[in-house]
């Protein structure tokens, strides 16, 4: 049997952080990331219309020989991972796997609140969805949870504009909403894999003694638990260290904005 390059989905350049983690925790594995920016963001979009994005991405990422593929994105975690899970994999794909970045974070967010109260800042699409509200209340019932859509976030990241002073007024104006939620919160989570972008904005704008959570690292040591505990499909991976990129999009634009999430230059081709 050929192996298998691991898969890493986003809808767009997001997922290039929880990348870098990955990469950075297993180097030696080779890894296809695939960016739908044609299609981005998808944080309005409905269920449906997410799932089947995120479902023609995944099999394209199946046709390119990913027997395991990481949906890189909070948003198609929350709207389309569990059918895809549940009916497409069993029906069509019942060799193959693909994880996503809401349950890992759940399992260990405990691990950050002494409180028991946290925030959640994401996407329309994934608070809308109560993905986190649910998933963490499975494993944490105690735990309390609040949260926070920012929908102008992504834009402003998207557009290079995340830095700059005009992107002051949308930070601020959400993380006051989510703090005036509850005082209790001690900890807030980026459920968005673009938000790491705003963490130096994001420390001014929260207070002092918030923990603020990113996902990269979390996503990074589930994945080195879950290939420890199925050797049968860690076998069939392939490791020769190799990074490829596809986009939906123009590969030229995808690689001047890329290298900002991924930390590195970035060469990629289209679909």
């Amino acid at each position: 049997m050929q192996a298998s390059p691991i898969g890493i989905f986003d809808s767009g350049y997001g997922g290039l952080t929880v990348f870098r983690s990955i990469a950075d925790k297993l180097p030696d594995y080779n890894y296809i990331y695939l960016g739908d920016n044609a299609r981005s963001p998808y944080g309005d979009h409905s269920f449906e219309t997410i799932y089947r994005y995120t479902l023609e991405c995944v099999e394209w990422l199946f046709a390119k020989g990913c027997h395991l593929v990481i949906l890189a994105c909070n948003t198609a975690s929350a709207k389309a991972l569990r059918t895809i899970q549940q009916i497409d994999l069993p029906a069509k794909y019942p060799d193959r796997r693909v994880l996503g970045v809401i349950r890992p974070t759940a399992e260990v967010i405990n691990d950050y609140t002494s409180t028991k109260s946290v925030g959640i800042m994401g996407t329309r699409g994934t608070v809308n969805s109560q993905s986190y509200f649910l998933e963490i209340s499975k494993f944490f019932p105690e735990i309390k949870v609040y949260q926070q859509s920012c929908p102008m976030w992504v834009p402003l990241i998207e557009n290079n504009e995340h830095l700059q002073s005009g992107a002051d007024f949308f930070i601020n104006e959400y993380c006051s909403s989510l703090m005036q939620q509850s005082e209790d919160i001690d900890c807030v989570l980026l459920a968005c894999t673009h938000y790491p972008l705003l963490l130096p904005k994001l420390k001014n704008a929260l207070p002092d003694y918030i923990k603020i959570l990113t996902q990269g690292e979390i996503v990074a040591n589930s994945l080195v638990n879950y290939l420890e505990r199925h050797s049968e499909l860690e076998e069939k991976l392939a490791k020769n260290g190799k990074k490829y990129f596809y986009t939906s999009g123009d590969a030229i634009a995808f690689d001047e904005h890329a290298s900002i999430f991924f930390g590195e230059d970035v060469e990629s081709s289209s679909m």
